[in-house]
């Protein structure tokens, strides 16, 4: 069989350039593929450890605002917090506070000593960036309650 010129255009194929140009267009689309992916992962990584860091901070709080004055008067400068009682033990848990650190900072407000407590709790813990990131709050506590230490100054 013979082949015509007409014939060979309509057997026409790629060159090897448009097949390595496509092969690298594909190659860099993959990677960049990639990068998205990792940043990604990377920020729900983030999210999830800041939403702990803050169940933790939320917790630790709320177990403090249930303590009487004379109770949160006796309370440590600064002291570590245990996870362990604020989590159950699980693997998740254990897990968990093999990243995370928690602190407590307890002081007399200036100009309020012995009527008024700041109560710093700082988390810290690091990522799957190995970077270490901190989450911090502050809060009050009034020796004989927030309204009354309100209605107090008001009435002063």
């Amino acid at each position: 069989m013979k082949i015509t010129p007409f014939m060979r255009k309509g057997m026409r194929a790629f060159t090897v350039i448009e097949v390595a140009l496509s092969a690298t267009v594909m190659a860099f689309a993959i990677a960049g593929s990639i990068v998205v992916l990792q940043a990604g992962l990377k920020a729900v990584d983030g999210a999830r450890n800041t939403t702990l860091a803050s169940q933790i901070i939320q917790s630790e709080m709320e177990r403090i605002r249930l303590l009487n004055w004379s109770e949160v008067n006796a309370l440590p400068a600064s002291a570590d917090i245990d996870l362990s009682q604020i989590f159950p033990a699980s693997s998740t848990t254990t897990a968990m506070t093999a990243r995370f650190t928690a602190a407590r900072a307890c002081a007399d407000v200036s100009g309020k000593a012995g009527e008024m407590k700041s109560i710093t709790i700082t988390v810290t813990w690091s990522g799957i960036d190995n970077l270490t990131h901190t989450r911090s709050t502050t809060g009050y506590y009034c020796k004989d309650g927030l309204y009354d230490y309100y209605y107090t100054l008001a009435g002063s």
